[in-house]
């Protein structure tokens, strides 16, 4: 038997949420999002759940300064039921002959529409700390902080080798099962539909998708079909003969008990934004290094490893994250292969930053590790639009940054389905834009660490 539906969502996490309840609030009401599992499952589960608007990109600028601002309208209408903070990112570096690049980055990151660049050189400054809750009345923009005292004074643990932090204000974090299902109970009250179902099949014909096909056997007219399946968004698209320039990457995340008390619990995002080697005694480094199978834990680690306090302030709870194998792309198959060193890994690198966590080296709390697939195009930015396919559309390729994007990238899918005005980044998030000659060469050579 077949159905009709004005629109079939695959893909029940972040991107298929937000685009159910963007679709429903723009007045469309007969639409079924899809899953073979429960919502926020996958990918979605395991996000670290940060969000910040400095980036280098103007799209991706724009892109998140537009989510943000809608996230913030969920939190003041639900009560801050996000549990949204604005404790902002703290970027610390002990490079100090990098600082004049760094700057020049900064300002032009600022000029973007990220806010103003405050630079604070005296011990003695306008600097307005963070506060441990809440996003409202906090200041926007980023502080830079050149004077060691000024740092030490407002972050007490980190290494005294840090010569400059950067505070990127409008970021912090929240809740991203809160953030999901308050977006599906909006949705589900504007009329959707969700169904538990895998999709197996797309049929097409006259240069549109015509109808889907599940497991059970049902088919499933569709006035229009949303590809939001995360981590496996190619497969759908190939469904529909589509071919995305769309991998895989694999990213850990663990979770221990700073029974010490070394990251603050009210303490940012911290990230230690040098490479570096890890700190092994003489005769642990002499030993790896004499293994293939170990000798990568001896060289030069890429810059990143962050962490933050997770929980109230009665928890001692931190993540632990650093994207230091980014190469490593995979297929997107459960269960996941976890890198059973990433915690030690993690621990080690914050070290640089956080001097007292090597008193946990030889005993490393328990770690709780678990980890997602990045789903990503080449540049890093999300697909956000319609496929060659007249009814067809795509949102996801969010790498990780869904949660923060989630908002806005589904707006913008709403005003592409629904033939309303669109912004002025749209161009920027379409699938159409690598038709574009030499686009990709020109978006990969701007890149900063290999991403827009």
């Amino acid at each position: 038997m077949t159905i009709g539906k004005d629109v079939v969502i695959c893909g029940a996490g972040i991107s298929g949420i937000a685009a159910a309840h963007a679709l429903a609030h723009s007045g469309l009401r007969n639409i079924l999002l899809i899953d073979e599992r429960p919502p926020l499952t996958l990918t979605s589960a395991q996000s670290s759940e940060c969000y910040r608007n400095w980036w280098p990109d103007p799209a991706m600028l724009a892109l998140m300064n537009r989510s943000i601002d809608l996230m913030e309208q969920l939190a003041a209408e639900s009560g801050n039921a996000l549990r949204m903070n604005r404790r902002g990112y703290l970027y610390v570096t002990a490079d100090e002959g990098s600082l004049t690049l760094r700057r020049q980055r900064w300002h032009r990151i600022s000029q973007l529409g990220a806010g103003p660049l405050r630079v604070h050189t005296e011990s003695v400054s306008a600097y307005v700390p963070h506060a441990a809750d809440g996003h409202e009345g906090q200041p926007i923009g980023a502080d830079l902080l050149l004077d060691p005292d000024l740092i030490r004074k407002h972050f007490p643990g980190l290494s005294p080798n840090i010569v400059a932090a950067l505070h990127v204000r409008r970021a912090g974090w929240l809740s991203a099962q809160q953030l999901g299902m308050l977006l599906l109970e909006r949705a589900l009250a504007l009329g959707v539909e969700f169904a538990s179902g895998k999709i197996t099949g797309v049929s097409t014909g006259g240069g549109r998708i015509k109808e889907v096909a599940l497991a059970s056997g049902e088919r499933i007219g569709c006035g229009a079909f949303v590809n939001a399946a995360g981590p496996f968004l190619v497969p759908v698209a190939r469904m529909q003969d589509l071919e995305l320039p769309v991998f895989c990457e694999l990213h850990s995340k663990a979770v221990v008990r700073d029974h010490l008390g070394v990251v603050a619990r009210n303490a940012p995002l911290l990230i230690w934004s040098d490479p570096q080697l890890l700190p092994w005694a003489d005769d642990e480094r002499t030993h790896l290094s004499s293994d293939p199978e170990t000798a990568w834990l001896t060289q030069q680690f890429p810059a990143g490893v962050h962490t933050r306090p997770e929980g109230s302030a009665e928890s001692r709870t931190i993540l632990m994250l650093w994207e230091y194998r980014r190469s490593s792309r995979t297929e997107p198959v459960w269960p996941l292969s976890l890198d059973l060193t990433f915690p030690e890994v993690a621990l080690r690198g914050l070290s640089a930053m956080l001097p007292r966590l090597r008193d946990y080296f030889g005993r490393i709390p328990r770690a709780q590790l678990d980890g997602g697939h990045y789903t990503k195009t080449p540049e890093n930015r999300p697909i956000v639009g319609p496929t060659a396919l007249e009814n067809s559309f795509i949102i996801g390729a969010s790498s990780g940054f869904g949660i923060m994007s989630a908002c806005a990238a589904a707006e913008l899918l709403a005003q592409h389905v629904t033939g309303a005005a669109l912004p002025k980044y749209a161009s920027d998030f379409a699938l159409a834009r690598y038709d574009q000659p030499g686009y990709l060469d020109a978006a990969l050579a701007a890149a900063e660490n290999g991403q827009l």
